[in-house]
């Protein structure tokens, strides 16, 4: 019965942290690492401050971890376009959803290498480890989408493709006139588009 009740609790232990993790990737995603507090981060989750400390040993742990879960789903959502669409459509699909204006209004749930790529060499050296471990995987991700991968000239477009993506989007949500921030989008989406070259 008493190892019944120690499962239990670590189990909800483990949810409440997860709770806390879900929450803040979205945060930080949302109002950026320094707009992102404690305080405000356990408040959304529904418990009070005073347990932050019982799931992390500081704020930057914490803010590792959300990046980290940040960056899990963004780069989720792109291996799966690849795995559901024909060969050679893929890089086409990752593009299109990229650079949607779905993803321009919806900073909390989309890439956060455009959401806080000014903001990430100012944090801690975990916090970059992540968006570094992060850049290589999609860089990765579109190199292999490319016909001659494994050759320097598809590593090299995948590292234009993705400054160009998640500069454009960046820009795109910066700005405060709708058809600029459309422009840009579909400049981009036109520039990098396998059918435009």
């Amino acid at each position: 019965m008493r190892k019944s009740n120690i499962g239990t609790r670590a189990a909800a232990k483990d949810a409440t942290h997860e709770r806390i993790v879900t929450v803040a990737a979205r945060a930080i995603r949302r109002s950026g690492y320094d707009g992102t507090g404690v305080a405000d981060i356990m408040k959304e989750a529904g418990l009070t401050h005073g347990a932050f400390y019982s799931h992390f040993p500081s704020r930057e742990a914490m803010l590792a971890e959300a990046a980290g879960r940040a960056c899990a789903e963004s780069a989720a959502a792109a291996a799966d376009v690849v795995t559901r669409v024909p060969p050679g459509m893929a890089l086409a699909y990752m593009l299109s959803a990229y650079l949607s204006k779905a993803h321009v209004e919806n900073a909390d749930l989309g890439c956060p290498l455009a959401a806080l790529g000014s903001e990430t060499s100012r944090q801690a050296p975990e916090v970059r480890r992540v968006a570094t471990r992060h850049i290589k995987e999609m860089v990765d991700l579109i190199a292999r989408q490319s016909p001659d991968w494994g050759q320097p000239g598809a590593h090299e477009r995948a590292l234009v493709t993705i400054s160009t993506m998640v500069g454009a989007l960046l820009l795109a949500r910066a700005v405060d006139e709708p058809g600029l921030s459309d422009s840009l989008r579909e400049a981009a989406l036109n520039h990098l588009s396998p059918s435009a070259r």
